[in-house]
């Protein structure tokens, strides 16, 4: 029975001989091997600080609950910590999930709380007999997954922004706006780790580390180039959400600002009517008409004729 927390747990060798590592206590340090962990185990967190003769900086990264993608050289090996979009059902892929590592040239610990797909994968390769051999392929493969799984989600992205552009047509508008503002937020969310991730992909192929071959430094200068074009595609779609929310903006004002206009016309009609009717009902003696009984039919078409004359004023100086 596998250790409480120990989720994988591989010797790496090129024979591709499927070896699992079940108990942490009978473990082979001269052997290449992969451990992942999850770090909310008691047991997990024992193992790593009391056995795994890690460098406390590096025990404290793996255990620590939040993260920023980077990669440190330290005691001949890299502290790593990386970010992959949240894949599961009824998630918010903006919610990334975190992977720590640590790797050496023979060994490579990795830390998790919530399930990352990428490693699954990973572990789904060595299962079947075409997983990596080495704790730098590992790593490589690791790296390439991670960022390889971000694609769909800049295109949904990219595809609901271009709903929205389409919808902006309409006359209403007004539910568009937190459509969009939800879609700002997402791509903040995802640019805040993904330009740290960057760096640290860029920071693992220094040359004067001299873990990883030359295929394997390829391989991570690819995943390196599909990391900053899907950075460009956001800001990209960063800056075509700032111009559609402005839009947005500018039809909402466009709006209320005919609805105003009218309400505007119409105070304009009947300003000089209200003037008229409140002089006329005043409770005091004199006023004309009192004793005519045709007089509030005079008065209601001169009313008639002044909004006639007022319409007529406003048409023939464009007003509406």
């Amino acid at each position: 029975m596998k250790d409480a927390g120990l989720i994988y747990g591989y010797y790496l060798n090129e024979h591709k001989d499927i070896r699992h590592i079940e108990k942490l206590t009978m473990l082979d340090s001269n052997k290449s091997y992969w451990l992942h962990f999850d770090y909310t185990f008691t047991q997990t967190q024992d193992w790593i600080e009391n056995h795994s003769q890690l460098n406390p900086v590096v025990i404290a990264a793996l255990l620590n609950e939040e993260t920023r993608p980077r990669a440190t050289f330290i005691d001949n090996g890299f502290l790593i910590s990386l970010r992959g979009v949240n894949l599961s059902p009824d998630s918010d892929p903006e919610d990334m999930v975190s992977i720590r590592i640590w790797i050496d040239q023979n060994r490579i610990i990795s830390t998790r709380r919530r399930t990352l797909l990428s490693a699954q994968k990973i572990a789904y390769d060595i299962e079947s007999g075409n997983g990596p051999i080495s704790a730098c392929e590992l790593l490589t493969q690791l790296s390439s997954e991670l960022i390889s799984r971000m694609s769909n989600t800049i295109n949904d992205i990219e595809e609901k922004l271009a709903n929205i552009e389409e919808k902006i047509l309409e006359k209403n508008v007004y539910i568009l706006r937190n459509d969009i503002v939800d879609l700002r937020r997402q791509i903040i969310a995802l640019r805040r780790y993904l330009a740290p991730q960057r760096e640290a992909m860029m920071q693992l192929q220094n040359e004067k580390y001299v873990f990883f071959s030359n295929e394997q430094r390829f391989e991570l200068r690819e995943a390196l180039d599909n990391l900053m074009r899907y950075i460009e595609d956001l800001d990209s779609i960063r800056d075509r959400a700032i111009v559609v929310q402005e839009e947005i903006a500018n039809k909402l004002n466009e709006q209320l600002n005919s609805r105003l206009y009218v309400l505007s016309i119409i105070t304009a009609i009947f300003l000089p009517l209200g003037f008229l009717t409140g002089l006329l009902g005043i409770n005091v003696g004199g006023l004309p008409g009192v004793d005519n009984p045709n007089a509030f039919t005079l008065f209601i078409g001169f009313l008639l004729l002044i909004i006639i004359a007022q319409i007529v004023i406003l048409k023939r100086n464009k007003w509406y």
